[in-house]
């Protein structure tokens, strides 16, 4: 015969427990987003298999090429192409952000003239999306710009800096 109230402690237990690990996740998202680059291969870089021609970098088969970058008042146009053999399924605009010298990160804008307008776009098995043109409004157009690559390839893969200028 089991008192009533005996399961309790276990299950106030098992609520923190749950608790903690929800909080450690959150530490760890909060981190990444405060310092990117702090976590996965080579120090949070994933490193860049071969890919031609430069400016590009391939993950895991997964690859992307940068060509003709310009100011254009303010904004930094670059046209974007991507080749996909790998386990991912998908590029999206909030995949690439671009770093400053000051290392102040700005995510894509799709509102400039000229800018291709893109949503997350489904392709793999070796296909290609591209070129388009993708724009960014950064606090400084002073060197070094670094072009950051975050493609969904699971929890702590990838994140791959290309610099641009």
């Amino acid at each position: 015969m089991t008192v009533p109230g005996q399961r309790r402690p276990v299950r106030w237990i098992l609520i923190a427990l749950a608790g903690m690990a929800v909080v450690a996740v959150g530490v760890v998202a909060a981190l990444q987003l405060a310092n990117p680059g702090s976590l996965g291969v080579g120090n949070g870089q994933a490193s860049s298999g071969p890919c031609s021609p430069a400016p590009c970098l391939n993950l895991q088969g997964y690859s992307l090429w940068v060509s003709n970058v310009t100011d254009d008042g303010g904004v930094l146009k670059m046209r974007v192409k991507f080749r996909n053999s790998s386990d991912s399924t998908h590029a999206a605009p909030e995949d690439l952000t671009l770093v400053d010298a000051q290392h102040r990160m700005s995510p894509s804008v799709q509102d400039a003239p000229g800018c291709t307008h893109w949503n997350r776009t489904e392709f793999n098995n070796g296909a290609s999306y591209g070129p388009i043109t993708v724009c960014f409004r950064p606090a400084s157009l002073d060197s070094p710009l670094t072009l950051r690559w975050t493609p969904d390839m699971g929890f702590f893969c990838c994140d791959a800096l290309l610099r641009i200028r």
